[in-house]
């Protein structure tokens, strides 16, 4: 059987490729892969207490068992969580980007008759990190996943908040100082679910959407560290049989 590999952040650093493909046995595991780049690439094996594995862009156990012709990442913070069921609305945006960020534009997209209410988050880059002078960042995401896990954050914020609208934009590529990296708003009849529901969206999103940051530096470049993974789901015994 043959899988498609992907390496995201400072893990494609370590390995020097942003994909590969590797032939295994049949009944091979997620972690049998992983295993196999480690023993080539030790210091990628220390990462395996942080980091998390995907399987065709959705987040899976380590004992999880590949299929020919599988897509599996490897994926270092910010990233981490649980599948969801529930959808976002179709007026919904989200939306990764390669230009500017306009937060007007979404803004009036948002808004409508029935609403009292719009609440915003504008993430931008500062020209200082742990105490060094910021040239510009960098942004890399797993896109397809990243953008199916934003969708699914709108998607239980319409089940725990009564909003009308929310917008998830977050930018990819060179940013310089002063730039939007991400932003949120969320519409909503009344002002205190609309702060309530773009907290709980920044907050899920850093922990949850595979998007990562590299910092420059006039001393050099570096990835940004990010939150542990949460605990990932157990999967039953029946479930780890290939």
């Amino acid at each position: 059987m043959r899988v498609r590999v992907l390496f995201f952040g400072q893990l494609k650093d370590i390995v020097g490729t942003t994909e590969d493909d590797a032939e295994i046995s049949d009944g091979a595991r997620v972690e049998h892969l992983f295993e196999r780049y480690g023993r080539r690439f030790p210091r990628l094996a220390e990462f395996r207490p942080s980091i998390a594995a995907s399987v065709n862009q959705k987040y899976a156990d380590w004992r999880a068992p590949l299929n020919d012709g599988d897509e599996v990442g490897f994926l270092p913070p910010v990233s981490g969580g649980q599948e969801g069921e529930a959808r976002a609305t179709s007026a919904d945006i989200f939306e990764l980007v390669g230009e500017r960020i306009e937060p007007q534009v979404f803004m009036e997209r948002l808004k409508a008759p029935r609403d009292g209410a719009l609440v915003t988050f504008d993430g931008f880059v500062r020209d200082n990190s742990k105490g060094q002078r910021t040239l510009y960042l960098e942004y890399e995401g797993y896109e397809p996943m990243a953008l199916a896990k934003m969708r699914e954050i709108g998607a239980e914020i319409h089940e725990k908040f009564p909003i009308h609208r929310i917008a998830i934009v977050h930018r990819l590529g060179r940013l310089e100082i002063g730039e939007t990296s991400v932003w949120i708003g969320v519409s909503s009849p009344h002002r205190r679910e609309a702060f309530d529901a773009c907290r709980f969206a920044i907050d899920s999103l850093k922990r949850v959407v595979p998007i990562w940051k590299k910092e420059h530096f006039a001393s050099g470049a570096v990835w940004a560290d990010g939150d542990p993974f949460p605990e990932p789901p157990k999967m039953r015994a029946d479930e780890s049989k290939p």
